[in-house]
């Protein structure tokens, strides 16, 4: 099946060819039809299935059909609420992406900056507005967003939002919405509580479900490293000292964690930033850039980018820390392995953390691989012996594009060692 398939325009289309676009997801192929029908959707699917084209090429396609002049000047058609504020921004680069050839106008406002950007652009007009439930509620308040016109609404990352305790700020956003819409609703779970608000905002939807949670990418090769704790660090080292791990996001549980890990890496010369919730939305923007453009080698964070983030062909994601919700694993792994690519998962496992990687074995259905005969199998860290250059796995490239992609990013940041600048892996967001 091709994107042509699906009956979507031409400028829809120009767009996705100079995307690189070929062929649709399962979630696109079933999504996309029924949305263009005019159903509601419930679909369960998790990140790096494409869900984000699902429910964005339909709603441009749908708004774009409509009469020159139905809709006036500032009425936001289009409604898209998203659990994060870097989950918002992609869902914003996303429709700049698909409708560069249309005339819909969009904004993405969420908190922890200025609003006074935001409001400006919404009073210029917009058709779609991709919002966090927070900064969504705090402008409705102050005047300077309506939601009377809204006629598609899509809660994104429902179960995330429910884990967050946004669910209800989502619901008194629901109340303002007029109740002739089309409501596309996207979980990566279904808790009970999830479906019993999906029984509340959806008319007769139609279910679509992709991979569900106990999946993991199949493309992506999962191993375990038994470990003391206070060995983790000095085993992330010898393995970053192989160049086959070009980049690699690091998960660690706690914020301090994060901090600590890209400020020892980036003092041995790793060039490490640290994301997570205390950093200001610029400096976690700027990190994200910084670790998407290979300024930065190493992106160490909290589970607050395990969901959401986009990352093109990151080849490894370490847990430096295993989570203790089985889910949390599958989301961060997910970072890998994305959209056909294959990828490296790492996970270290010190004696408290052996139910965790249980419990994930349980849910996956897998037994993941155990790393023998490393360095750091000892708690006594002055009898180590000295490590030797990692022999860490690396994925199997699909083409030639990959391994000059890798290339070009060791250059990069090779480039800034020798130059002497620093990653800001300590204090900053």
């Amino acid at each position: 099946m091709t994107f042509q398939d699906l009956n979507l325009i031409e400028p829809i289309q120009r767009a996705l060819k100079t995307a690189g676009y070929q062929r649709p997801t399962p979630i696109q192929a079933q999504s996309i039809p029924l949305a263009l029908q005019g159903r509601d959707l419930l679909a369960c699917a998790q990140t790096g299935t494409g869900k984000t084209a699902a429910f964005a090429l339909p709603i441009l396609q749908l708004l774009n059909d409509q009469q020159p002049g139905s809709s006036r000047r500032g009425a936001i058609q289009a409604l898209i609420l998203a659990p994060t504020r870097e989950l918002a921004i992609q869902i914003g680069e996303s429709f700049d992406s698909y409708g560069k050839h249309l005339r819909q106008r969009h904004t993405v406002i969420f908190g922890g900056v200025s609003q006074n950007a935001q409001t400006r652009k919404l009073q210029s007009g917009v058709d779609i507005l991709v919002a966090t439930p927070g900064r969504l509620l705090d402008l409705m308040n102050q005047g300077y967003i309506s939601l009377d016109k809204v006629e598609f609404f899509v809660l994104d990352e429902a179960d995330r939002m429910l884990d967050m305790g946004f669910i209800h700020d989502v619901k008194r956003v629901i109340r303002k919405l007029p109740q002739q819409r089309q409501t596309f609703f996207f979980s990566a779970t279904m808790p009970d509580a999830i479906v019993k608000l999906s029984r509340e905002i959806l008319d007769r939807p139609a279910r679509v479900q992709v991979d569900p949670v106990s999946s993991t990418a199949e493309r992506v090769e999962q191993s375990v490293y038994y470990v003391p704790k206070k060995q983790k660090r000095k085993l992330l080292m010898h393995l970053l000292r192989n160049e086959d791990i070009s980049e690699a996001l690091v998960f660690t549980r706690t914020k301090h964690g994060a901090n600590r890990v890209a400020k020892d890496l980036s003092q041995r010369g790793i060039y490490a930033e640290a994301i997570h919730g205390n950093k200001s939305q610029t400096a976690r923007q700027k990190a994200l850039k910084n670790f998407k453009d290979g300024r930065t080698r190493v992106l160490v964070a909290t589970d607050i980018a395990a969901r959401g983030i986009d990352i093109d062909e990151l080849s490894h994601v370490i847990n430096f820390d295993l989570p203790n919700i089985s889910e949390t694993y599958v989301h961060r792994i997910g970072r890998t392995g994305r959209a056909g690519a294959s990828g490296i998962a790492l996970s270290f496992c010190d004696t408290e953390e052996r139910p965790y990687l249980r419990d994930i074995q349980k849910l996956t259905g897998q037994r993941i691989s155990v790393v023998e005969g490393h360095p750091f199998t000892a708690e006594d860290e002055d009898n180590q012996p000295a490590p030797q250059p990692a022999s860490a796995p690396h994925p199997k490239r699909n083409n030639g594009n990959r391994s000059n992609n890798n290339g070009n990013k060791r250059k990069r940041w090779n480039k800034n060692r020798r130059n002497g600048s620093k990653a800001s892996g300590d204090n900053r967001r």
